[in-house]
């Protein structure tokens, strides 16, 4: 029952950070002074996962030159005698040492559902954590774990919801749940990006989820939508109507976003006014400017 693979989807256009997303992928994009997929990595390290699987477009197969040793550098501060940045780049490669990464490619973004279809040969046959980089949860307990642990529970699918205020809902996906513990649901219903009068709870889809190989069995028969795309929130409503089980855990930890240009700005601050290396200079500098 343990989960120890993770599906990490980032082949979409990304197109709500053109132009800078035509030469720089999204999950590249800094948050403090590390891409935001680093941020993912380490938590699905930290949930237990010994494997990863990025789902990319045909233009970043260079994500995997990321998580590799650079020997080539590490000579380089060698011979400079840069003791201080070798430990720092040192720190960072240990930090993904008994993971493997491996890459499938998805040729045209055509929605979530069919990102994860291109991996199914990892979770055909055990379930499987997956994880987008819109969505980084910054707590105590990693998301993901917080997932595993309700799914060694009850060996169903498992997503991620967090509460958000009525006016902000029609943006994300929502659902109807009924109640099972202080934060565990049983989803009942799923809608993507309600009208107002349709909101069923205060409880919207976080990128996070515990997905089953018959999640897999129901996406290899989704019919692409009218904008040509295989939903994976429409597929997990089709599990519903089938009278399937899937739940849903209230994370722990703050949400930070980083879908669009304003929500990975503010995630950007959130974090650098946190990190004790430069919260205390940059405060001062905001000070200055803010007059």
């Amino acid at each position: 029952m343990e989960i120890k693979k993770a599906i990490i989807p980032m082949a979409g256009m990304a197109s709500r950070f053109l132009p800078l997303s035509l030469v720089v992928p999204k999950e590249f994009l800094p948050l403090v002074d590390k891409p935001s997929i680093q941020y993912l990595v380490e938590e699905a390290k930290k949930s237990g996962v010994t494997e990863i699987i990025f789902v990319i477009s045909p233009k970043q197969k260079g994500i995997l030159n990321y998580f590799v040793k650079h020997k080539d550098v590490e000579s380089i501060l060698i011979s400079r005698k840069k003791d201080k940045l070798l430990k720092e780049l040192n720190d960072f490669e240990a930090m993904f040492e008994g993971i493997s990464f491996s890459v499938v490619v998805q040729k045209n973004p055509k929605g979530d559902g069919h990102a994860l279809l291109q991996a199914e040969k990892y979770g055909k046959d055990e379930a499987v954590a997956v994880l987008y980089n819109d969505d980084l949860i910054e707590g105590e307990t990693p998301a993901v774990l917080q997932l595993m642990e309700i799914f060694q529970t009850c060996s169903a699918p498992v997503i991620a919801l967090k509460k958000l205020p009525k006016e902000k809902l029609p943006a994300y996906g929502c659902v109807a749940v009924e109640k099972i513990a202080s934060n565990i649901y049983k989803i009942k219903k799923i809608i993507e990006k309600p009208e107002l009068n349709e909101i069923p709870s205060d409880l919207a889809i976080v990128g996070k989820y515990i997905i089953t190989p018959e999640v897999f069995s129901y996406l290899k028969k989704a019919k692409a939508g009218k904008k040509g795309e295989i939903i994976l929130a429409e597929v997990f409503q089709k599990m519903l109507e089938d009278g399937k089980t899937i739940y849903g855990c209230e994370i722990k930890g703050e949400w930070l976003e980083c879908g669009d240009k304003l929500k990975w700005l503010k995630s950007f601050f959130y974090l650098s006014l946190k990190d004790s290396r430069y919260k205390d200079e940059l405060k001062q500098y905001l000070k200055t400017i803010s007059k």
